[in-house]
This record gives C-alpha cells, structure tokens and sequence, in this order.
C-alpha cells in the first residue's frame, strides 16, 4: 500500500539544540566519514519528501550552505524538538512534517513511506518510530493543522515532547527491522569509536545484508560445513527486537525478572549469561565475552554499521539497494545472479554454500591480527 504521496511533506532536520552533551559543539556540522553529520540526513531525507528545511539557531550561514532554508525556533532560549517542530510547521504549506535530528547518519530509506502508510491506516495524527526496544520521538510525522495546538503547548511552558504526543491520536510504527537507523551521536567520542575499525584477537567476518535476504539460512548452512574443516565457531548475532532466552515459569527468569542485573545459568553441557541492558551494545562491547581459546573464527550477523570484514548478500528480486560501496568494510558480495563488471571486489555465488566456506577458510588463513 504507497499512500504516502497522495500528501505533501515537508522534511525537517532538527539541529537547533545547544549541543551540551557534545561540550557546546554544533552537532550537524561536525565531521564524520567525510562529511558533516547533516549531510547524511540531507542525503537519504531529500529524496524522501516534497521539500526540506533546516531547524538551527547557531551558525545559520554555515547552514545555508547546504541549499536548504534553515528555519530558526520562533521561541527564543532553545525550547527544545518541539520549538523546532512548531517553527518548521509555520514556514510550510504542507499537510504533514517528516522529522529526523541531525546526529543520526544512517536514517531509514523507507521513513516517510513506512510512517505515511502507519499513520493512514491507523487514521493517526501523529507517527512516531518505535525501533524494536524503545520509542524514538524525535523520528516523527506530524499533521500541521496540530500547529496551533502546539503553540499553545509551548506558550504554557511545556517542552515534554512525549507529554504533547500523547494529547493526540498517536501510532507508533515498527522498525525493529532496521534498529540501526537510530544510531546518533550525543558525545565527541561516540563518532571517534564509531569510525574505529574492530580489533578482534581472531578472525571476524560478517554477513550483512537487509532483513529477508537469508543470513541466519546462510549460517546455518555454512557451520556445519567449517566444522567438518576442523574450523570452529563462533557466532554473534544483532537482534532486531525484543527476545527472551529463558522462560517465566523457571528459576533463572524469577531471579532476573525479580531485578538481577546479570543471571549467570551453567550446567554441565552448557552455560548462559543473561544481562538486562538501557542500550544497545557495539560489537566492542561483547567481543571480550567469547573464551577466544576455544574457537578459529568469529561469524556475526547484523552490526552492519560497524567497521569490520563484511561479505553482503544480495538478491536483487526482493528490490533492495547494495549497502555495498557505500560500506567500505565489505569485501565480496554474495549474489544470486550472475557476476557483475562493474564490482571492484570479490564475488561470490549465494546459493554455493561450498564456495562460500572456502571464501571464509581463505580468509581466515590470510587473518593478520
């Protein structure tokens, strides 16, 4: 169902915040990957709506130089998203604002379409995306005939984005498909850590690729193969959504639901650690919790942000862009058509499981730490 051009939208870009978690800096025009964070956004949301415009109330000329117009908070002393939703709904003449804060660079393709569609069915005033573990409010669809209802919501002084939200009909929209688009950065060092490569004691090889194309089938497939090689495995996973691993009824879920941070459950043929976390890890993160003795090579599905050997798979029926050359972490491609001239890295066929664990055997034999 494509309802979301029957509509007009306006793009906003939120950057009119003071910055104070990133020590005053202004958080759009700041370097990443070789291009001020604002232009990501600029990037993917441009091709998105009817039009777009910058919120921002510091370095307006600097701004400006994007080609977009940069649109200031009509309340002075920097009010919050919701000043910058307002100011944006009264320099447009269009039915509904699509908005998107300037530090998160990997923004969905699909925001207004998925939003627009959300919102129509459920005959919603407001969309707001929900990535699988928590509401993301800032990433929202706003019909502007609510201008004036949110006027008067800031007039009184209130700034609660979540407070003005639940005074409409509001429908949250799943993206637990695509957590990663939420990535932001709030402090200097989450862009530094962000563009390190992983460091791994061992060889470590993803496979990345949009939801449907056949990772976890690939895997599946693919460690039996190495282990009968004498090659063994380890496999980290992303998850795209909540899960639980133990169930009610047991001890090791009464003892963590009753408020462990951390439940530790062994027997004699296995182990498990169950950890409660307010965010979401980076690979960093959880490498250090493999007993690298033990294993040759580190799989990892998903994390496909993150700096490190990735093969992508790709199936050109299912209608989905190559993540590949965007991502310079990729090294070959596994697809299940025909080789193409125009790729300047390895390429694999999808379908020869066998090919593919010799790509990974030759890998990790050239593995240099």
């Amino acid at each position: 169902m494509n309802t979301s051009k029957a509509h007009s939208v306006t793009g906003v870009i939120l950057a009119g915040g003071r910055g104070q978690r990133m020590g005053g800096l202004d958080k759009g025009l700041l370097m990443f990957e070789q291009q001020p964070l604002i232009q990501h956004i600029i990037n993917t949301l441009s091709t998105q709506v009817d039009s777009l415009v910058i919120n921002a109330n510091r370095n307006i000329e600097r701004y400006q130089q994007f080609g977009y117009p940069v649109i200031l908070d009509s309340l002075s002393g920097f009010c919050g998203p919701l000043a910058g939703m307002y100011s944006a709904m009264e320099a447009t003449k269009s039915d509904y604002i699509l908005t998107a804060p300037c530090d998160s660079p990997t923004i969905s393709p699909h925001l207004r379409q998925r939003m627009m569609e959300v919102l129509l069915i459920n005959q919603a005033d407001i969309a707001v995306a929900h990535d699988g573990n928590r509401t993301q409010p800032v990433f929202c669809l706003i019909k502007c005939s609510l201008k004036d209802d949110l006027e008067r919501f800031l007039k009184r002084g209130d700034r609660k984005i979540d407070l003005w939200f639940k005074q409409h009909k509001l429908i949250e929209v799943d993206f637990s498909d695509q957590p990663d688009s939420f990535i932001n950065f709030n402090h200097p060092e989450d862009i530094t850590e962000q563009l390190k490569p992983i460091v791994s004691p061992l060889p470590i090889i993803g496979f990345s690729a949009f939801s449907g194309t056949g990772k976890t089938t690939l895997l599946t497939q693919l460690i039996p193969l190495l282990k009968a090689k004498g090659i063994e495995v380890a496999v980290i996973k992303h998850a795209h959504h909540k899960f639980e691993v133990d169930v009610p009824g047991k001890d090791s879920y009464q003892i963590r639901k009753a408020g462990a941070q951390q439940t530790l459950i062994t027997s004699s043929c296995l182990m498990a650690l169950m950890q409660t976390n307010s965010t979401d890890l980076r690979l960093a993160d959880i490498l250090p919790r493999l007993d690298t003795t033990t294993i040759d090579v580190i799989l990892v599905e998903g994390f496909k942000h993150e700096r490190f050997s990735k093969i992508e798979l790709h199936r050109p029926s299912l209608g989905k862009p190559l993540l590949y050359p965007e991502d310079d972490s990729i090294i070959a491609i596994a697809c299940d058509q025909k080789p193409q001239s125009e790729y300047t890295i390895d390429q694999l066929d999808l379908n020869d499981i066998n090919a593919v664990a010799k790509y990974i055997e030759h890998f990790i034999a050239h593995w240099t730490y």
